[in-house]
């Protein structure tokens, strides 16, 4: 587990969270609204204000917490506030900070968190606003960052409530130095009612200058008809010599200068000065909470950008279509290669696509139904009273159609096209989570079929998700229980034949099933959130084994380790490469990553990052199936590679098509210009060989040479290590 840091300005920021006055058994009923609101927003089942002690946190307020008495060392909070922004974990377990903390591995078992710092007006972050969840979500967008920090602003302004009521309580400093800035409306009055001092608040809010307050009687400030009620309760304070117990009606009205009123809530406080008694009244326009209160209220149902209704919002209709009962169909939408757009024409052309999508949909939809935004570029539509998947389908066609006019935004053409996934209730479910999860697969089917089509559930895709669940289990069985080997395969300098190297292959020993080759799980894996921890152990176990071999004998020999898209978004990728080669005793030159177009594509700033400092540091960079994609020739000018993988679909075609021939000689030559190494994939006869050899290829790869093996055969095949030695590679 991995502790929060100390922030720098530790002492001020203890100094100035004890001017708020908390401890734990000292909540703020005021931001317990703000708790609600996220709550709700967000679909969360916990939200909470915690405020960040020398070595406990404090729960301001809270929604779904019991009892707690959380150590500072293993709140999420506690990092939260060393961040800047919105800090957002997604899934806790795959984090390298939370993965073992107690509130992820124990009863709490926390998957999702999203917190941002709460910051006091002197720049301290006292502690922070979240939103918790048992369940990971893959999702949390950019907007809802946004709503998290106006729900924190509005905590702040309640927090600096609560500090400058507490300065009053304690009588420290006199009313101008407290009250002159505070956004706060406060009134200082006598005994005799005679305002004394007001801040520029409390004057604006009258419709007064600021230096006509003094000498007016108090109970102007409000309606004549609440005044009696007023006095009464002063002339309370005054007998008991304290406001502390006193409640203000809970109805009063304010009363401007030019004789209007508005609804108003109040707070009193006594205090003594100079042997003298007086009143603090803290002022609060509630016509403009109200109005802060529905636009959050619009805010927790509605989607920020195009102005739909929200994830949360649209699964609550679902539920209460379902629940009167009536039958209802869910369609879920999906635009086809939208992250591309966003990434060649930019965020705002993005946006702008989104909304408009959102207007064809409604224009499609019929005026009962709702149209949501669930995230992203994923849009879905309930239709109540429809329950033919016929009906669904049609509306589906309707989508697309609606979506294939090209759409101008930021003076760009743009044509996209949608996937469509159908479920209806209550033929295929009968609660709002099948239905929508139904309409999901279909969509995810539809995906598979193809750009833009349209599927409607059947029975048997539950069935294969089923399957694919079942698969999960079974990976994460297999990486947590060791059923994964490596296998390796040769590589030959053609000019002699000697053994270079190898390429190390993953392998699953089923229980079951038996061997498996990569085909059958590689996809699911790298996909998967194993995808990482796999490979991790790929790259020790093979650096471990090229190092034994190494001090057998085979003194300058090579490892090539495959690298996926995963490693170079979760955790450290250089460090975790450089750390398996210190901790084998491995020279970086000894080891050769090797990756493929799409690695690149999908992640390019970060993976040319880090694939600049390994190749500093020696670590040899191979691109593999070249020739096969789309960018191959501008990332050579751009990527520190060191080799390249002639694809064995040119090297097996090459005798008889001139056309593959072609692109293996045009290979060799660009590898000779930009002086890197080449090495042919897939070397099967020795026809191939000598061409390849005749062409200038430095070495080959393939079943001339061998195929993929276990460890302890490798040896004994190459002459690496005796028989005697098949034991330790079993």
């Amino acid at each position: 587990m991995k502790c929060p840091a100390v922030p720098d300005n530790e002492p001020g920021r203890l100094k100035t969270l004890s001017d708020y006055g908390f401890g734990g058994e000292r909540p703020l009923p005021s931001l317990d609204p703000v708790v609600q609101i996220a709550a709700r927003m967000f679909g969360m089942p916990v939200a909470a204000v915690n405020m960040i002690g020398s070595d406990h946190v404090f729960f301001a307020a809270s929604v779904g917490v019991g009892e707690v008495d959380m150590r500072r060392d293993v709140s999420f909070c506690a990092h939260a506030i060393n961040q800047g922004d919105v800090m957002v974990v997604r899934d806790a377990t795959q984090d390298e900070r939370f993965h073992d903390n107690p509130l992820v591995t124990g009863e709490a078992n926390l998957r999702f968190y999203a917190g941002v710092p709460l910051v006091s007006p002197d720049g301290h972050a006292l502690g922070a606003l979240c939103v918790i969840d048992v369940r990971p979500h893959a999702e949390f967008s950019d907007e809802d960052g946004q709503r998290l920090r106006e729900l924190a602003r509005m905590a702040v302004d309640r927090l600096e409530l609560r500090r400058i009521e507490l300065s009053t309580e304690r009588a420290a400093q006199p009313f101008e130095a407290f009250a002159r800035d505070s956004p706060t409306a406060m009134v200082r009055f006598d005994t005799d009612l005679r305002i004394v001092a007001w801040n520029a608040a409390a004057a604006v809010l009258h419709g007064y200058a600021q230096d006509e307050g003094a000498g007016l009687v108090v109970d102007a400030l409000l309606s004549e008809r609440e005044r009696p009620l007023f006095r009464a309760a002063i002339a309370r304070a005054m007998r008991s010599g304290s406001a502390e117990d006193m409640k203000m009606p809970t109805s009063l009205h304010g009363l401007r200068r030019d004789g209007n009123e508005f609804p108003l809530a109040a707070a009193l406080f006594c205090r003594c000065e100079n042997g003298r008694r007086y009143f603090d009244l803290h002022l609060q326009d509630l016509g403009v909470t109200r109005d802060e209160t529905d636009a959050l209220a619009r805010l927790a149902h509605t989607d920020l950008l195009t102005g739909l209704a929200n994830r949360a919002d649209f699964y609550r209709k679902v539920e209460a279509t379902l629940l009167h009962p009536l039958p209802a169909t869910v369609l879920m939408v999906d635009l086809d290669g939208f992250k591309d757009i966003n990434d060649t024409l930019g965020h705002a052309v993005g946006d702008a696509i989104l909304c408009e999508v959102g207007r064809r949909l409604q224009a499609v939809a019929r005026p009962e139904d709702t149209v949501a935004r669930i995230g992203g570029d994923e849009f879905a539509i309930l239709q109540p009273g429809v329950e033919s998947a016929a009906s669904g389908m049609l509306l589906a066609q309707a989508v697309s159609t609606g979506l294939a006019v090209p759409i101008v935004a930021e003076g760009h053409d743009v044509t996209i096209a949608a996937s469509c996934g159908v479920a209806v209730a209550p033929l295929q479910a009968q609660e709002a989570l099948e239905l929508i999860g139904d309409a999901d697969l279909a969509l995810f089917h539809a995906k598979r079929i193809g750009r833009g089509q349209s599927f409607a559930f059947v029975p048997a895709l539950r069935m294969e998700a089923a399957a694919r669940r079942l698969h999960a289990i079974e990976l994460h069985r297999a990486v947590h229980e060791g059923e994964f080997i490596l296998f390796y395969q040769p590589q030959i300098r053609l000019d002699d034949n000697a053994l270079i190297g190898a390429e190390a292959l993953i392998r699953w020993r089923h229980p079951q099933r038996g061997l498996l080759a990569p085909a059958a799980f590689l996809p699911a894996l790298e996909g998967g959130p194993l995808a990482v921890t796999a490979s991790l152990w790929v790259l020790d176990e093979a650096c471990a084994q090229a190092a034994r071999w190494r001090r057998a004998g085979a003194a300058d020999f090579r490892i090539g380790v495959n690298l996926c898209g995963a490693q170079f978004r979760v955790g450290n990728l250089v460090d975790e490469v450089m750390q398996a080669l210190h901790r084998h005793g491995l020279p970086p030159q000894a080891l050769e990553l090797e990756i493929t177009e799409n690695i690149v594509l999908d992640n390019d700033d970060w993976v040319l990052d880090a694939l600049q400092q390994l190749r500093a540091q020696g670590v040899g960079i191979a691109f593999d199936d070249f020739g096969t994609g789309y960018a191959s020739l501008s990332l050579l000018k751009r990527y520190p590679l060191s080799r390249i993988k002639i694809d064995r679909s040119f090297v097996q075609g090459m005798l008889e098509s001139e056309r593959d021939a072609s692109v293996v000689r045009a290979i060799l030559d660009m590898t000779r210009s930009f002086d890197l190494e080449a090495i042919a994939e897939g070397v099967e006869t020795q026809a191939q060989l000598d061409a390849l050899h005749r062409l200038g290829c430095g070495e080959g790869q393939g079943y001339l040479f061998g195929k993929p093996i276990p460890a302890w055969r490798f040896a004994e095949v190459h002459g690496i290590e005796s028989s005697a030695g098949k034991a330790a590679f079993a």
